[in-house]
């Protein structure tokens, strides 16, 4: 592919059934610590977002929990709020409007940074688990070997329209904080992220179906 540029990222949000006995990230992992292989998370399916998400955190935690994959997040959330499951690293899209709802209980979300959506929701990071950061990005790629000319014409009306309020607005709306760069920057970001994700992969023995 040839990267163009990224579009916007959004952390994702680790919420639990309100039954499950944590109330912030350290509860968390000292529950999973004394009941190893008895809490499940849901995610949209094998090598999801959600998926690696919970990955990273049973390997800094050093426990073990169960992933239960599904075929898209709608079903995962509704066995969720029914309590057949115990928490997710979902998306902002499919879990905020449970947690203010109060059918579900955010702990933290998972990026670098508080979500502009749940500013008031601390990160993994912050509440028990430095050096956790985990969500999702978008952004335009085309085909091999674009002549760099045209890449750069795309970018630079890519990035014009970015930078449209009622686009910034509709973006953020989704969960997604509106971000740009240029083809090199997002080369490099794609390229990092492989190589971060192929290790918490290995590490935790990810295996596709």
């Amino acid at each position: 592919f040839s990267p163009i540029t990224l579009v916007g990222s959004s952390p994702l949000v680790l919420a639990v059934h309100p039954s499950l006995p944590a109330k912030n990230v350290k509860t968390l992992i000292a529950l999973a610590r004394a009941r190893p292989g008895q809490l499940t998370y849901v995610s949209a399916g094998i090598g999801s977002s959600g998926h690696l998400g919970g990955a990273l955190f049973e390997t800094l935690t050093h426990t073990k929990m169960v992933h239960v994959p599904y075929k898209g997040m709608a079903i995962a959330i509704t066995d969720l709020i029914s309590g057949q499951v115990s928490m997710t690293f979902g998306t902002s899209l499919s879990v905020v409007p449970q947690v203010r709802s109060g059918r579900l209980r955010a702990l933290a979300t998972t990026g670098a940074k508080r979500s502009p959506a749940l500013p008031d929701l601390p990160t993994v990071a912050e509440t028990g688990l430095p050096g956790y950061e985990a969500g999702l990005w978008y952004g335009f790629v085309g085909p091999a070997k674009i002549p760099p000319e045209i890449v750069q014409r795309l970018n630079s009306a890519i990035v014009a329209v970015l930078q449209l309020p009622d686009i910034r607005e509709r973006l953020a709306s989704q969960g997604l904080d509106p971000q740009y760069n240029t083809p090199e920057e997002f080369a490099k970001l794609i390229v990092s992220d492989v190589e971060r994700w192929a290790k918490v992969i290995q590490r935790a023995g990810v295996q596709a179906e």
